[in-house]
């Protein structure tokens, strides 16, 4: 069953003041991070949604096998980023679901990407989606038959609204750790006090 990534890549950090994409983790970019855990879970195409700072990010990851694309609107919302990713892949590529995935979580990882394949094969729901204290949330994948949804969100809805609207057809799996995110300086002094115990 054929499954595609989008990374979304184009926020301004503007609580953090800095962009987090570019953020070292144990030696990496967040967004190198994330790339290489995609990969790593052998999952292609990879798509990277860049808006914001997008010719420095362009330069961070130009030796990576991954499809970079521009989203000109990204002031408007995360919606026209998911919009760009998904009519891209849809155009390009013959793929069954897809995955969408953010870069400030850290402590993704290939098995994360993994589970949400094996849930999806072993269950038949349309939507495997990452579970953290309670909520549900990224990365997320859904079957084709939401790709219409996927592009009709607007504004600054996210694609857990779509999660939301169809809960009978939601399946989860565990992402331990992923509530950890950094928007702002205080999250990352965290993170790397974390690291360093």
């Amino acid at each position: 069953m054929n499954t595609g990534t989008i990374i979304l890549a184009a926020g301004s950090s503007s609580r953090l003041g800095r962009p987090k994409q570019l953020l070292d983790f144990n030696g990496k970019t967040l967004l190198s991070h994330v790339i290489d855990e995609v990969q790593e879970a052998g999952i292609q195409p990879i798509i990277v949604v860049l808006g914001a700072n997008a010719s420095v990010f362009k330069q961070e990851i130009k030796d990576t096998k991954v499809v970079i694309l521009e989203n000109e609107a990204w002031k408007t919302g995360m919606a026209s980023a998911i919009q760009v990713g998904v009519s891209e892949i849809t155009k390009q590529y013959d793929v069954e679901n897809l995955i969408i995935a953010v870069c400030d979580q850290p402590h993704i990882s290939s098995a994360i990407f993994t589970s949400l394949i094996n849930k999806k094969n072993s269950t038949g729901k349309g939507i495997i989606a990452s579970t953290y204290q309670n909520i549900i949330g990224t990365p997320v994948l859904f079957d084709k038959k939401y790709f219409d949804a996927l592009k009709a969100l607007t504004g600054e809805e996210g694609a857990k609204k779509i999660v939301k609207h169809y809960t009978a057809d939601v399946e989860t799996v565990a992402f331990e750790n992923g509530e950890i995110d950094i928007d702002t300086e205080t999250d990352y002094l965290n993170l790397q006090h974390k690291i360093s115990k």
